[in-house]
């Protein structure tokens, strides 16, 4: 009999949104993402410690040494997945256009020196305005960008715009600030599965940009329940 993941495996592609290897050997996903909170915590598993080691031995400094961590996890991820790995780009330079294609194209280059296919790696960068212009120059390099931070429809579409391969809608952020801002009248069960806000926000952009043939991959991301996954089965991701 089917267990809920592998029915909603049938629909949607399964993302592992951690840094914790070991999870997704176990779940083998598609494909998986990072971001530093992320490899941090995981960096503090002992069964890691020969990734960061590699990294400051290799690194020629420590902003080196940090991007090497991340490529070292990233390229250690993708032993366990069929598909792609997402690797941010530091989150200070989320308005610096310049600084953000300078790191992508460094982390594309350390993947490179691992022998991973730059097609495996997605580059994670925030939906800035910044952020967007920033990934419109890498995808047209032909570095795949994941935009991430997204929040509204019009971030969606700009980010479709610039050819984004994937964008990142926060379900579980808008939530929580339904949540805060309802304070005492918050109603949990009338908020629940297809009417949480977060899940319409992303049911809303998901309808825009496939009603207009993007080829930008939608992927429901900061999930705070399991109902908020079920309600997005048929997303892309």
């Amino acid at each position: 009999m089917m267990n809920q993941l592998q029915a909603l495996s049938q629909y949607t592609t399964i993302v592992a949104d951690t840094g914790d290897i070991d999870s997704i050997a176990k779940i083998h996903p598609q494909d998986a993402t990072t971001n530093p909170s992320l490899i941090l915590k995981a960096a503090k598993n002992s069964a890691y410690k020969k990734l960061l080691l590699r990294a400051v031995q290799e690194g020629k400094d420590i902003e080196d040494a940090a991007d090497r961590v991340l490529v070292n996890f990233g390229t250690e991820i993708l032993k366990y997945v069929r598909g792609r790995v997402s690797t941010e780009v530091d989150a200070r330079l989320s308005f610096d256009t310049d600084k953000t294609v300078e790191k992508a194209r460094k982390l594309i280059s350390l993947y490179k020196e691992a022998g991973v296919d730059p097609d495996r790696v997605l580059i994670k960068i925030a939906a800035t305005w910044e952020g967007v212009q920033a990934a419109k120059i890498l995808q047209a390099e032909g570095i795949h960008c994941n935009l991430t931070l997204i929040f509204s429809l019009v971030q969606a579409e700009i980010a479709s715009q610039a050819g984004a391969t994937l964008i990142s809608p926060f379900v579980g952020r808008i939530y929580d600030w339904h949540k805060k801002n309802a304070g005492a009248d918050w109603d949990e069960r009338a908020n629940k599965g297809t009417q949480d806000p977060g899940v319409k926000s992303v049911k809303l952009i998901f309808e825009r940009l496939k009603g207009v043939g993007s080829k930008t991959e939608i992927m429901g991301a900061s999930f705070r329940n399991k109902e908020q996954i079920l309600a997005l089965a048929g997303c892309d991701l």
